[in-house]
């Protein structure tokens, strides 16, 4: 089978809510987390967790206005606690913003991984939930939930595990609820919401 060429590319430009925090060691280099606060038009914000090697107080004071390129990573939290699915944003390159408002702008290319799932909301817009696998150079991949409204949901809808697709959208966070021992917890969830599907199967 013909190897899938993987396209993985997202701009952000928000604030900083928190300072870098280290959070993992990998191949002699430290990683930090950051919390991005990026606005969207409705007036809410979607808070996005970025990795760096370069905790920079010139970038990533909190408060500060930075602007990110890089890639959606997904790995599986083996903890037991939090979501089983973690998505972060690797930083290629950040820098301070040259304006305070906000941009999020993402293009995807992979493959479905399990069969799309649509449903309606209680006022009866259509939605379709789908797992999109993106390679990664070395034979690796992230596996990043999309969802898709209206028209491009019923699209999405008909398609097949193993389809290809190439999207541009926005990387969300979302807040919800879940009873856990009988506890009402707050956790937070990442998705990818489709803005727009591209001509052709892939990025030539």
């Amino acid at each position: 089978m013909e190897e899938y060429k993987g396209e993985n590319k997202i701009v952000l430009r928000g604030q900083a809510a928190g300072a870098p925090a280290l959070s993992h060691h990998n191949h002699g280099v430290d990683y930090y987390l950051v919390p991005l606060r990026v606005p969207r038009l409705s007036g809410t914000d979607d808070v996005l967790n970025v990795l760096t090697a370069d905790p920079d107080p010139a970038v990533w004071s909190p408060g500060l206005w930075a602007e990110v390129q890089g890639e959606v990573r997904s790995y599986n939290n083996r903890t037991g606690t939090g979501s089983k699915l973690v998505i972060t944003v690797l930083a290629r390159s950040a820098q301070p913003a040259g304006l305070e408002e906000g941009e999020n702008r993402l293009t995807l290319a992979g493959a479905l991984c399990r069969r799309p799932t649509v449903r309606r909301t209680p006022l009866g817009r259509e939605i379709c939930d789908l797992l999109l696998a993106v390679n990664r150079p070395y034979g690796r991949a992230d596996y990043l939930p999309c969802i898709a409204w209206g028209s491009l949901a019923a699209h999405c809808g008909a398609l097949e595990v193993g389809d290809r697709l190439w999207l541009e959208g926005r990387l969300q966070s979302r807040r919800y609820h879940k009873m856990i021992d009988g506890e009402q917890v707050e956790r937070t969830a990442f998705e990818v919401s489709v803005m727009n599907l591209m001509d052709g199967a892939e990025p030539s």
